[in-house]
């Protein structure tokens, strides 16, 4: 059977990776150039002639919107900056760090955030009055004028070091004493202003909130004030010194119990350097000076391990490839920054080489990848397919920070000051943690979602970082054949590729659980278990005798029992070395016919799949259409789309929405991928089943995601509805939701802290006559009773989102959307605008 390698070991065949069929008039690709080079492991393997691309990579494509978050694309009439070309200052514009679901091209802080992290007026209150309060008892202590201020010094203190029944020293004890006492009470009352003021928060707000070298520069300036508060004389001040360097001496003193030691030079210079350390020491931590000058030594080494004094790095624009010239390759940077600048780059081939130089450095291979680059340039290790973009794209992508914008947060009370009015942007580290939307048909679920991914998924495919299964009803607009890879179109005599209904599998067991979901995972979790038994009785020793799983209509026999079919068999295991295998079927055999056989039950779902519309599909031998196994995905980035049978054949799509589901977890389970896969299904509704939600919960720790698709989670078993919602880090309720649906997320969103206030209004009820007649005046000309307001503030525990609000409060257009990433960050449910 023809497999186009697609079933075969990885590496072993000629063309490993299935291709959609070239065009009649497809012509050899110029050039040739191959995805493999002098050892570096590409993520894919090649074909010897790829199909020809759509368009040559610098021509010019349609020109899209003009909008900031678009990338321009090679040969696109532009406006370019100082660097000459419209990619290259694209791919210079600021991307900062943002919270997650924010659009970060170009992104800048709304005003009113900003103006949130000013200093609040009591933040400021709460410095100044400690202060105050400190300044006000030092004055005190000066002067004396605080009670029993000397009643602890006498108390810890010799006697004869005072006149009898009073501070006044006799001799040079007790003046360093009440030195030393001064300088106790100054430090405690430092510490206290510190502890019970706000000094920390404005210590943030101005030095630690800053980044270098501004933060290390105020430390160092508030280092030189305190200093010359500590040592006036020093720098040439008239004024007087803090208590610190006179009551550490005035200590000294009374320990050795003479002053010929400070004749001392080096105890005396010591001292003073003990004083500075104590000075520096805060500010250092304050200021970040450690790991600045860890920062600046690193540099300095890697600058002299890159031979820096002969090729300095000046420039540190994502256009000029500074990765590449930190670790020395000049060379190749030179070459990719020429290209982008001429406009032979795109995107795309953007993040393609990227990717390739981070493996290349992870496994030691440098020297191969600059060869590469200097051989082939921009079209250094392009797709299998020949594209090096996809036709007709629609959304607006921005593949380096691995985002597509599907919207725009709206602004109101219940948006965050940093998300109002700023991008919504999904990519695949929220992907990852899976993505759950439910709306009603028309509510844009398909336009606004799932082709916008399904478009950013496929460019990462192009870019060689991840590969896309799409499940969708057959004629939906989810981009053209030539978009894809591998086009599977169950029922159509003309589809290139065929599905394989056991996804190269070796294992019986394996495919039998396949086989299980698929045919009777909507049934109770008994019944599916003893479906899996049934399928691996029979799937492993029709394997043992024929050395390959059973057809279809071949299973079906075996499941109903026919008498030829199992005589059959079982005379194909009559060797002694299938003893095991001929018990197993002896026990299906005396299991069939019983009340409780799962298989008439599994025959008949079977049978749904063998239809004159499906024959010669599910690995049949009647065609010659490609065996596609969605294993495929697990080693290449590859671009999949399945269309589901048309109208008529409502349970057969959703026996293969299930099978796909089911064979998509195992697939992506094998180690070794590095990178992303992500399965979207455009309608859901039959892929919701006790086993899929425990599998959709192990695809994130694998690297890989699902997005699924519901016009109502009445489409769902009521009791999976919890686990659902559990599941899925990412969800999505669209305008239209009923109150039923929008429970459930309102369950699963929770609820939060919010401050409510109550006013109530009282009326003044006067004694006194005067009063009496003034307010009577008074309500006579306003028309209303004097009354007193009384407000109450309190934190109440409410939902984020009630089940009414979603129903009926969420503008047609617009979806109210929370985000989870696979680092755990979180994205509060907000509504989110799909149309801007």
């Amino acid at each position: 059977m023809e497999s186009d390698g697609t079933r075969d070991a990885r590496g072993t065949e000629a063309n490993p990776v299935p291709r959609p069929a070239r065009p009649a008039d497809a012509a050899t690709a110029p050039g040739g150039s191959s995805a493999s080079y002098e050892g570096i492991p590409a993520p894919y393997e090649r074909g010897a002639v790829p199909p020809r691309p759509t368009r040559a990579p610098d021509a010019t494509p349609p020109a899209p919107a003009a909008h900031p978050g678009y990338a321009p694309q090679p040969g696109q009439p532009g406006q370019p900056g100082q660097s000459g070309s419209p990619v290259a200052d694209w791919l210079d514009d600021p991307r900062p760090a943002a919270e997650p679901g924010i659009w970060r091209h170009r992104y800048r802080l709304p005003k009113a955030a900003r103006q949130e992290k000013r200093l609040a007026p009591v933040t400021v209150v709460g410095f100044l009055v400690p202060l105050a309060a400190g300044l006000l008892l030092w004055s005190l202590w000066k002067q004396g004028s605080i009670p029993y201020q000397w009643a602890l010094l006498r108390l810890l203190t010799p006697s004869d070091w005072w006149w009898g029944g009073t501070t006044s020293p006799k001799g040079y004890q007790g003046a360093e004493a009440i030195t030393v006492a001064g300088g106790v009470f100054f430090a405690i009352l430092v510490y206290a202003m510190a502890r019970l003021g706000s000094w920390a928060d404005i210590i943030s707000h101005l030095v630690t909130s800053r980044g270098q070298p501004a933060r290390a520069l105020l430390a160092a300036f508030g280092v030189l004030v305190t200093l010359a508060l500590v040592f006036p004389s020093t720098f040439g001040l008239g004024w007087d010194a803090l208590p610190v360097q006179d009551p550490l001496f005035s200590l000294v003193v009374l320990i050795t119990g003479d002053y010929a030691v400070f004749a001392s030079q080096p105890l005396t210079y010591g001292l003073y350097a003990l004083i500075t350390l104590l000075v520096l020491w805060p500010f250092a931590r304050i200021g970040g000076w450690w790991a600045l000058v860890k920062d600046a030594v690193a540099a300095r080494e890697r600058a002299k391990t890159a031979d820096a004094a002969a090729r300095p790095i000046t420039d540190r624009k994502p256009s000029q490839w500074p990765d590449l010239r930190e670790a020395g390759q000049h060379e190749a940077a030179d070459a990719l920054t020429a290209a982008l600048r001429a406009g032979h780059m795109n995107d795309v081939d953007y993040v393609r080489i990227g990717g390739m130089w981070t493996s290349a450095r992870a496994e030691a291979r440098i020297p191969s990848f600059t060869a590469t680059v200097l051989r082939d340039g921009a079209a250094a290790w392009t797709h299998p397919s020949g594209q090096r973009d996809l036709p007709g794209r629609e959304g607006r992508h921005d593949l380096p920070a691995g985002q597509v914008r599907i919207g725009r947060w709206t602004q109101g009370d219940r948006t965050p000051l940093a998300y109002g009015g700023a991008g919504a942007a999904l990519g695949p580290e929220t992907l990852a943690t899976s993505l759950l939307a439910v709306g009603p048909a028309g509510s844009g679920k398909t336009r606004h979602l799932v082709r916008p991914v399904v478009e950013s998924l496929g460019l990462y495919a192009l870019a060689g970082r991840c590969a896309v299964v799409v499940v969708c009803a057959a004629g939906t607009p989810l981009g053209p054949d030539s978009a894809y890879d591998v086009v599977v179109r169950l029922g159509d005599p003309t589809s290139v590729h065929d599905l394989d209904p056991y996804a190269e599998s070796r294992d019986p067991d394996e495919a039998a659980a396949f086989l299980a979901e698929g045919l009777a995972g909507d049934l109770d979790p008994t019944g599916g278990a003893r479906a899996v038994t049934v399928l691996a009785q029979l799937l492993g020793p029709y394997r043992a005798a024929y050395g390959r799983f059973p057809t279809l209509p071949v299973l079906r026999e075996l499941l109903e029992g026919e008498p030829e079919a199992m005589s059959a068999l079982r005379a194909a295991l009559a060797s002694e070395e299938h003893s095991v295998m001929r018990r197993e079927l002896d026990a299906r055999a005396r299991q069939s016919g019983s009340a409780g056989d799962p298989g008439p039950m599994l025959a008949d779902r079977l049978a749904v799949l063998d239809r004159p519309a499906f024959a010669g599909f599910f690995g049949a031998d009647e065609r010659l259409a490609r065996p596609f196994s969605l294993r495929a995905v697990a080693h290449h980035p590859l671009r999949v789309r399945v269309d589901l049978p048309e109208r008529g054949h409502e349970d057969a799509a959703r026996i293969v929405t299930r099978l796909l589901l089911a064979q998509f977890d195992a697939v992506v389970s094998v180690g070794g991928r590095s990178h992303f896969a992500c399965l979207v299904l455009d309608d859901a509704a039959a892929a919701v089943t006790s086993e899929s939600v425990r599998r959709i919960q192990r695809l994130r720790s694998r690297n890989a995601g699902v997005v699924l698709a519901l016009r109502t989670v009445g489409d769902v078993p009521e009791p999976l509805h919890g686990q659902l919602y559990a599941a899925v880090g990412c969800r999505m309720a669209f305008s239209g939701v009923t109150t039923w649906d929008g429970g459930r997320f309102a369950e699963a969103w929770g609820t939060q802290w919010v401050e409510t206030k109550d006013v109530a209004q009282h009326t003044v009820f006067a004694d006194q006559p005067m009063t009496r007649l003034i307010h009577a005046l008074r309500k006579l000309a306003t028309g209303k009773a004097v009354t007193t307001e009384a407000v109450t503030v309190r934190q109440v525990e409410r939902e984020r989102w009630s089940a009414s609000e979603l129903a009926h409060g969420v503008p047609p257009g617009h979806a109210v959307l929370s985000l989870t990433t696979v680092r755990g960050e979180h994205a509060p449910p907000l509504l989110v605008d799909l149309r801007g």
